[in-house]
């Protein structure tokens, strides 16, 4: 559920795509069947491993920390190589990466389904990052290069709306496999799909290849320093709350980490064809539109991660209904999609980028409200339907203001940055609020382990038990009066932690709203190719 809110500026990257090849309308169709397939196989996966995972948990003995890395060394690879995915593409032919990542992903996806121990899950999830870095980018490439412009409207609206369907049935699907399944079957239901997606693209999906061929060069310096970099940050807040800070791994690994983002940084400035283009920072719509989505993004995908944790966990819902619980959030978003789109033209950009986060952080912080054994519809729905509210206002006048904040021809290399920007913050968000829930929770339970007085070899049990949070197992043999308090104890020390977490969210859509009153102009900017200007 981390990924609910489909990141920013997709439909921005199949708009301003390159020029369509030649081909029957019967092969268009195909394409649009075989990206709206791609987008939704890595859509669903990113939505219903929320779900699976205190199931996980449960079944594989994982800690907190490993179920974090469980998505997160999905989401590393994927944030990291988005933008070489599609470069690779450009050069190599998009419908060939296109099925190289679509093999990877499903290929991966049954070793998920087959793991028996957390590590090989772990490895399992990462080669699914690579192959979605390859398929995303690839879905959104077939589309452009397919359709000729004066048809991708047309396009664009259908596969957005089997992207809103997808995003309403995947956590439920997924909810529904592991109740009434097991969690393998939430990651096998990846391999039909794609099976049939590769098939598809063999024999319907033309090929197709940028305008430099082969010729163009792939950033492979700055996809790794980056992929360390967020690897270290990532690792230190991950592993910080068990091993403490001064453990020399840790500490290592955010010197590595800071080490090589600041290379990646100098290096993009000074070669010829870099993943992320600096100068486009310069304009001062694109930097603020990238500090909101960072902002923004990091308290959505880092928030909603723990969400599921605790409807499961804490509330003691089924998997079913809390991959449910979000479809008023999804409903919303699809529902106001087309108003949202016209606020741009009616107001001008900043004003719907200052109202929508607002209204987010507003939803956030209401979140913060719930305690264990709140009722859904008085405590979360709510909260989710203030929180839909704001993101529908939000993101299509962000994706209007980050194609129009740069050159014409630079307008998809700057949508697939705010895209990669968007799920880079949810890597990190995710990562920094495990800590600071950990932390929090840690606190709590100390506390009332102290208070309580339980028998010394209980106190043990939890202790031994605590970096799995909520999912602490009680043992038997104790006073039922006795386990019923501490099971309480343990429930409110994780709530008091997701309260936390919440009103950090709070914070960054507020900072995110800021931002956008700060940096972006009132009125919106139609930029012209550079040849064109005077």
């Amino acid at each position: 559920m981390s990924q609910i809110g489909k990141p920013p500026c997709e439909e921005g990257v199949i708009l301003s795509g390159p020029s369509a090849v030649p081909c029957a309308r019967s092969s268009r169709r195909w394409t649009l069947v075989a990206a709206i397939l791609g987008s939704s196989l890595a859509f669903i996966d990113g939505t219903v491993v929320n779900v699976a995972l205190p199931a996980i948990q449960r079944e594989l003995g994982a800690t907190t920390s490993d179920a974090q890395w469980v998505m997160e060394s999905y989401a590393l690879f994927l944030a990291s190589l988005l933008l070489v995915g599609g470069a690779l593409g450009d050069r190599f032919g998009r419908k060939r990466i296109f099925m190289i990542g679509t093999g990877m992903f499903t290929l991966a996806s049954i070793g998920c389904s087959l793991s028996t121990a957390v590590m090989p899950l772990i490895a399992a999830r990462a080669v699914q990052g690579v192959g979605a870095a390859m398929l995303i980018p690839g879905s959104l490439a077939l589309i452009s290069a397919t359709f000729p412009t004066s048809e991708r409207g047309g396009a664009i609206g259908t596969w957005s709306a089997f992207s809103g369907i997808t995003a309403a049935i995947g956590p439920v699907i997924g909810g529904f496999l592991v109740e009434h399944y097991s969690w393998n079957m939430a990651f096998l239901v990846n391999a039909p799909i794609g099976v049939v997606l590769w098939v598809i693209c063999a024999a319907k999906v033309p090929e197709s290849k940028g305008d430099q061929g082969t010729g163009s060069s792939i950033d492979v310096l700055g996809a790794s320093l980056v992929t360390v970099g967020l690897a270290g940050l990532v690792f230190a807040f991950i592993e910080a709350p068990a091993r403490g800070w001064s453990a020399t791994p840790v500490w290592v690994a955010v010197v590595i980490g800071l080490l090589a983002l600041a290379l990646f940084v100098r290096v993009e400035a000074r070669i010829a064809s870099p993943m992320l283009p600096l100068k486009l920072f310069s304009e001062r719509d694109f930097a603020g539109a990238n500090i909101l989505t960072a902002l923004l993004y990091a308290a959505l995908g880092g928030s909603l991660f723990f969400l599921p944790l605790n409807l499961i966990q804490v509330q003691g819902y089924g998997a079913t209904v809390a991959g449910a619980a979000l479809l008023p959030f999804i409903a919303i978003m699809f529902a106001l999609s087309r108003w949202a789109g016209s606020l741009v033209d009616r107001f001008g950009p900043r004003l719907p980028l200052v109202v929508g986060p607002f209204i987010a952080s507003i939803g956030f912080a209401m979140f913060a409200l719930a305690s264990a054994g709140s009722g859904y519809w008085t405590a979360f729905f709510p909260a989710i339907c203030v929180l839909g509210l704001g993101m529908s206002i939000t993101v299509a006048p962000l994706t209007t203001t980050v194609m129009n904040s740069v050159d014409k021809q630079l307008a998809g290399t700057a949508s697939g940055i705010n895209n990669a920007v968007s799920r880079a913050a949810a890597l990190l968000a995710i990562a920094l609020f495990g800590f600071l829930l950990t932390s929090v929770f840690n606190a709590i339970l100390n506390g009332e382990l102290a208070r309580l007085h339980a028998p010394p070899g209980l106190v043990t049990s939890v202790i031994v038990q605590r970096e799995k949070l909520a999912g602490i197992v009680i043992p038997g043999g104790y006073e039922e009066a006795t386990t019923t308090v501490l099971r309480h104890a343990i429930k409110m020390s994780f709530v008091a932690g997701f309260r936390w977490v919440m009103v950090v969210a709070s914070g960054l859509a507020l900072l995110s709203a800021i931002s956008a009153g700060i940096f972006i102009q009132e009125k919106l900017v139609v930029r012209a190719p550079s040849a064109e200007r005077p």
